[in-house]
């Protein structure tokens, strides 16, 4: 059960029947309600699989923002067996909201690339909820190359709204650098695997979104815009935020048939921020069987295949209409 105190709305019946439960927990246990508790832990399975199954555009939202939910600090701790960190961009100075280091994952080393959102008030700030600057990009780009140097795949865990959007940011080339950590992801001689673990906001996402595999977490979002700044800009009130949110298409199975990500993760019955530990697990899994499907390969057909996949996104074709 989750420990946490911030409780969405739409958990509402899943949180009573963890009161009922945890009450009779609490009391002396005969057979009678030993039989009611069992019933019970069943029946809030069933409504978490009900919940969590049906979820509109905005309540995907709202739980990829949870501030229960796995941050890229937790993965680190729970699918990696080592984790060194590497800071700084040997430039400007060192951006916690983006986390790189060397991993290790079963039998491969691999380099770990990923936003950090923080937990408390204070690592928040200190992240800046994390939106990246363009020192962040840039150490992220530093660490691939050193990535390519060593011949280690590369492993991107997404999960920021977007890019700082503040005037020192801007100043120091927010828009360039995300174009350069593009273009470097495109060419990289070694396997890139990206996985949208929250919210994948804008350019903000993408300037470590360009991977061979990209998959996305099942309640996690990957938009062009978050909700509110598309409600701003279309309807000019914040208030159409969930009329923006269905507008957009960016849903996990949507961007599944759309092409944008390779593959869905499923989450545990009542979301990632409720069994972390299962989450983990279902995350390894996955980059196991990535890694093993990329690792070795021939590199250009490993780049040509990449760039490729990039370029066909949005593609179209205009017939022409018969006389």
């Amino acid at each position: 059960m989750a420990a946490g105190l911030h409780r969405l709305p739409l958990e509402k019946p899943i949180y009573e029947l963890e009161d009922r439960i945890a009450a009779l927990e609490a009391a002396p246990l005969g057979g009678q309600q030993q039989e009611e508790l069992r019933r019970l832990r069943r029946e809030l399975v069933e409504v978490q699989r009900a919940v969590f199954g049906n979820l509109d555009p905005w309540q995907t939202v709202e739980v990829s923002r949870h501030p229960d939910r796995p941050k890229t600090s937790d993965y680190l701790a729970l699918v990696f067996d080592e984790f060194v960190e590497l800071h700084g961009d040997r430039s400007f100075g060192d951006d916690r909201a983006m986390l790189t280091g060397f991993a290790k994952l079963d039998q491969h080393k691999v380099m770990v690339i990923g936003h950090q959102k923080g937990k408390t008030l204070a690592e928040r700030q200190a992240c800046h909820f994390g939106c990246a600057h363009p020192e962040g990009y840039r150490k992220a780009m530093g660490k691939m190359r050193l990535a390519a140097k060593y011949g280690l795949p590369v492993i991107c865990l997404i999960d920021t709204p977007g890019a700082y959007p503040g005037v020192g940011a801007e100043e120091r080339g927010q828009a360039q650098v995300i174009a350069e950590s593009m273009f470097l992801m495109a060419s990289l001689p070694v396997p890139i695997v990206c996985v949208v673990i929250g919210e994948g906001g804008s350019g903000g996402a993408l300037g470590i979104g360009v991977g061979d595999r990209v998959a996305i977490l099942e309640h996690a979002y990957y938009s062009v815009i978050s909700p509110e700044g598309c409600a701003g800009i279309l309807w000019k009130s914040v208030e159409y935020k969930a009329d923006a949110a269905r507008a957009l298409r960016f849903r996990s199975r949507d961007l599944e048939q759309f092409g944008v990500v390779d593959a869905v993760i499923e989450e545990p019955a009542g979301g990632a921020h409720r069994h972390p530990g299962q989450m983990a697990m279902r995350l390894k899994t996955y980059l196991g069987r990535t890694l093993r499907e990329l690792v070795g390969r021939p590199t250009d057909e490993l780049v040509a295949e990449r760039y490729g996949k990039f370029r066909r996104m949005g593609a179209f074709l205009d017939e022409p209409q018969p006389a």
